[in-house]
């Protein structure tokens, strides 16, 4: 067997080419003048060839599998018909580079305008999860035929989809006709499959596939932004086909139909493979036409709204070079296709590459090269001069056995010499028979040059799909931040599936453009109708999970009128704690502090300071030196106390505590003198006296006995006596909300309110002294101890209350007690969003539905993850790391839920703070008989501190409730320890103590 007449290595291979891109063997070094060539019979070379490898073998010498064929070389000018149609490795990932940036150009609000690939938002924001269920219809219009399907989906039946289908012609006036009658034809069609099925009455649900570009502002709208393929219908473009399709359906008058969502083919295809492959997440479409989608972080996608999770980006790639970038590559028979085509200058790429144009793009080449007597003996035939006649099928029936890779190049030419195996004859013979239907009477070298360019032509299309779909794969792996990609590709179109080697050639020239990505390739089935239905299944799950996940959270949702109902309940307790005979009953204790007087400057000497309020206690020398430059020096070492000591006897705690304190003046080097000590004891005591405070209720975990009833002040000071070392003189006990307003005090006069939101909760604030009735005397103020933790305890807030709350109660260590606390502190707001969480797993909207044991683990959510989780910095990807610390395998749309109920109970958390600082604020402003009030509020905590948006939601609340006040927040610096200092440098202050003055 001959090669062929003149079509010969030279116009298949460039100089410099090289690889598997090339469909036959290159000429070897050396060999370039045509006369050094072995110019025998091609079945001698093959065979001395076989016999050199089988000696070399032999000998132990390393074999050269590239034979050294040199088929006879003759019109070298035939180089210039498909030279320009190979496409190196090197020309491939330039190619890949530039696809990259349109797509980048494509998301950029900027750029999308003039941008030529449009990278369309489909709203499709989530793949199937396996548990979608329902019974749907499909509509699929794009391609040569328009087909509806009925899907049944049963989740419970191990993912079972059963679908029945029907084709219906669409003829080419309706394609051709107006828009009208296009979507009356689909009307009709629709309305017949009903009638045979009877189930015109049902209203089912019907996900539309409509292969066209569109642009989307939802997922049940799509307007056309063009024909493509042989469409043509007037009054189209430009419009919702939604509409157009339901004014069709209403028209007619017989049904109705619920049209959930309009998919493009290539996203029907990714979410059926989705629907098997969770991993899903590239549709390709190889076929008349070609188009691929991917999912993509929403951050990057400027033209949506949000920046949360992904959503499904049709590329709409076939238009990859209408702006001319592509025009280096295009050649002459690229460019007299296009001009004769239904849309001159528009879907480049896809002329290139797709099943509607290839044949023809071999058929433009044959004429020409017949036309120049290189082919058919120069004869040309009406049927070989006409359009459309040979198609892509024909390609694909000549192309079959034939083949040439690197690795094999010498085995099948040796095969097609000697043998003539049966595939390659069948090829051959495919050749023939087409060719012979187009009139040109072929010769058997006319055959195999035809088939040549055929596997040049297609071969061009799977190197340039391979490409654009390598520009998507680096955007994926970009995306996740990993150095490698796994992921999963669902591709459908008759192209990849019927051609007898695209999808080989394709897949091993992806795999050398973009080696950091392993990539499975899963076919569809019916991608494009059963991908609809699978899109409106998902979007009927999440409409109800949604609905669900609202209605679950909406109890979260405060109103503004619920707030301003919480500030002036809030109000209401506050009168009761002050007044002498509902003091008792009150819940919010409202407890005089005995602190009469912020600093004013004067106050000098060295101070001890305490400070317990939680798991770690904490020793502090203050050194307060007055004058012109005043100057706060600290020091101070922190100790651990051990839940055993927490939850043990009195005497045990605070002989731990004076054993502490006693390291510390070690420590120091100051044991000795008897110096002046505040402590701050971060817990509800009602005080007779500035250095007397008798313990009404532990809280933050604490439960030590023999303790509540009693002076603080009194069991510090017999714990130093039983330890025998040192001497103390107690001059104040304090609370560290009193203590951060007094450290803020110090620095800004005009504070007069102290916040603290941390592990727990409280307020205090400067009270006129004839309102608070549980002190003799009218004069002056004095700062109130709010204890606010305990507002609700009395039941007055349980219509806010939620289930959620009232679990978290009822399992920590003071049921009942602390209600509004543990609405708002961050000891309990992650308790909170756990218990959430586990309630939404086992409804199926998380976790795949499976409750790990972490998320059983009571504390396990810390407040700090809201705190990190909820950060405007962070992406989903760095949401799920957090996650998966905790055990909690989570998918994309698993983190966007968990964010989500963090950021509506951390938010609930603000607002319910700032109705609570907002019926302060309006107290002060009433007791001076105020229009308007201008405030300070010292603030200090963990959760005020550290948490994204807490503050600003505190602060925004605030203003709202409190219109008539201007409040300032001044963040504490040590409010717990230097507060306690000064407020026991003022009292020594203020009893005259000369030795301290």
């Amino acid at each position: 067997m001959g090669w062929g007449a003149p079509l010969l290595s030279r116009m298949l291979h460039g100089p410099g080419q090289a690889g598997e891109t090339s469909p036959v063997p290159e000429r070897q070094s050396g060999s370039e003048n045509p006369a050094s060539e072995d110019r025998r019979p091609l079945e001698k070379q093959c065979s001395h060839h076989l016999y050199t490898m089988g000696q070399n073998c032999q000998r132990g010498q390393a074999v050269d599998v590239e034979p050294k064929i040199r088929p006879p070389l003759t019109e070298e000018k035939i180089d210039k018909y498909l030279y320009a149609m190979r496409l190196s490795d090197e020309i491939l990932i330039d190619i890949l580079t530039r696809f990259k940036k349109e797509m980048k150009n494509g998301l950029s609000r900027d750029y999308n305008p003039t941008a030529s690939v449009k990278m369309l938002p489909t709203f499709v924001r989530s793949i199937p999860d396996g548990s979608e269920k329902g019974d749907f219809i499909a509509l699929d219009l794009g391609g040569s035929s328009f087909r509806i399907l009925r899907v049944q989906v049963n989740h419970e039946k191990s993912q079972n989809v059963s679908m029945e289908s029907e084709v219906y012609d669409t003829p080419e006036n309706i394609v051709h006709g107006s828009g009208s009658q296009l979507f009356d034809h689909v009307a009709e069609c629709l309305g017949d499959f009903m009638e045979k099925r009877k189930i015109k009455d049902k209203k089912l649900p019907v996900g539309f596939t409509f292969s066209f570009p569109c642009r989307q502002s939802k997922i049940d709208e799509a307007v056309l932004i063009t024909w493509t393929k042989r469409f043509k219908a007037s009054g189209v473009e430009g419009a919702d086909v939604v509409k157009l399709l339901n004014k069709a359906i209403k028209k007619r008058g017989d049904y109705d139909a619920n049209i959930v969502a309009v998919v493009n083919d290539t996203v029907g295809t990714m979410m059926t493979c989705g629907y098997d492959d969770q991993q899903c997440e590239v549709g390709l479409i190889i076929g008349t036409g070609t188009n691929a989608c991917y999912m993509e972080e929403l951050r990057h996608i400027d033209l949506v709204e949000g920046d949360e999770g992904r959503m499904c980006i049709n590329t709409e790639w076939g238009a990859f070079g209408d702006d001319g970038s592509l025009e280096d590559i295009r050649t002459e028979f690229d460019r007299e296709l296009d001009r004769g085509s239904l849309n001159p200058g528009k879907q480049l790429f896809e002329k290139m590459v797709s099943g509607m144009y290839m044949g023809e793009l071999v058929r433009l080449i044959l004429v020409k090269m017949a036309k120049e007597s290189l082919l058919f003996e120069g004869r040309i035939t009406p049927e070989l001069l006409t359009r459309g006649k040979f198609t892509t099928s024909d390609v694909a029936a000549i192309e079959t056995g034939w083949e040439l890779s690197p690795d094999r190049r010498w085995y099948q030419a040796y095969m097609r010499c000697t043998q003539d195996t049966h595939r390659d004859k069948e090829g051959v013979q495919n050749a023939k028979e087409i060719l012979t239907r187009l009139g040109v009477e072929p010769s058997h070298d006319d055959c195999v040059s035809v088939q040549h360019v055929c596997t040049i032509v297609s071969f061009r299309s799977a190197n340039l799909v391979a490409a654009t779909l390598g520009a998507i794969l680096n955007r994926l792996r970009d995306n996740k931040g990993t150095p490698r990609l796994r992921t999963t590709v669902g591709v459908d179109g008759s192209l990849y599936k019927m051609h007898p080697q695209y999808s080989r050639r394709f897949h091993k020239t992806l795999r050398r453009l973009v080696p950091d990505s392993d990539v499975r390739f899963l076919l569809s089935e019916s991608g494009s109708g059963k991908g609809a239905a699978m899109v409106t299944a998902v979007a009927y799950r999440l409409a109800e999970q949604h609905r669900q996940i609202e209605e679950t959270l909406s109890h979260f949702r405060l109103s503004k009128q619920a707030l301003m109902e919480v500030k002036k309940k809030l109000r209401s307790e506050m009168e009761m704690g002050l007044r002498k005979e509902t003091n008792s009953r009150a819940t919010v204790k409202m407890l005089p502090s005995y602190v009469r007087s912020i600093p004013d400057g004067t106050e000098h000497g060295d101070f001890l300071a305490l400070d317990l309020g939680g798991t770690n206690f904490r020793v502090l020398l203050v050194k307060i030196r007055s004058g012109k430059k005043r100057t706060v020096e600290m020091h101070n070492k922190i100790y651990s106390i051990p839940l055993e000591i927490m939850q043990g006897t009195g005497d045990e705690l605070f002989d731990h505590i004076v054993s502490c304190i006693s390291d510390f003046l070690d420590y120091m080097g100051i044991k000795g003198p008897r110096m002046p000590l505040g402590f701050t004891f971060s817990f509800p005591c009602k005080q007779t006296s500035l250095d007397c405070g008798i313990l009404i209720t532990w809280t933050k975990g604490f439960k030590a006995t023999d303790c509540v009833g009693h002076d603080v002040a009194t069991l510090l000071r017999d714990a130093v006596k039983r330890r025998e070392e040192f001497d103390l003189d107690v001059v104040a006990v304090v609370n560290d909300t009193v203590g951060t307003m007094m450290t803020c005090a110090y620095e800004e006069p005009s504070c007069e309110i102290g916040l603290i939101v941390g592990t727990g909760s409280n307020a205090c604030y400067m009270e006129e002294m004839k309102n608070v009735e549980m002190v003799e005397g009218n004069q002056g103020q004095m700062c109130i101890n709010m204890e606010w933790g305990a507002f609700g305890d009395n039941g007055c807030l349980d219509d806010i209350r939620t289930d959620f709350d009232k679990v978290v109660d009822e399992y920590s260590l003071n049921s009942g007690k602390q209600r509004f606390e543990k609405m708002i502190s961050g000891m309990y707001l992650g308790e909170i969003v756990r218990n959430i969480l586990i309630d939404f797993t086992k409804k199926g909207f998380l976790f795949r539905g499976q409750i790990s044991e972490p998320l059983k683990t009571r504390g396990i959510f810390e407040t700090k993850f809201l705190s990190q989780i909820e950060s405007d910095r962070l992406a989903l990807l760095q949401v799920r790391a957090i996650l998966q610390q905790l055990g909690l395998n989570s998918t994309c749309d698993d983190s966007i839920l968990v964010k989500t109920v963090c950021g509506v109970v951390s938010k609930r958390a603000a607002q319910l703070c700032g109705a609570g600082m907002a019926a302060v604020v309006e107290k002060i402003r009433e007791n001076r008989g105020l229009d308007h009030l201008n405030v300070t509020v010292g603030v200090d905590g963990t959760l005020y501190k550290l948490h994204p948006h807490f503050s600003r939601i505190m602060h925004q609340t605030v203003k709202e409730l409190s219109p008539k006040c201007t409040v300032s927040f001044l963040l504490s610096e040590d409010g717990s320890g230097k507060g306690a200092a000064l407020i026991t440098a003022v009292g020594v202050r203020l009893r005259g103590d000369p030795t301290n003055a």
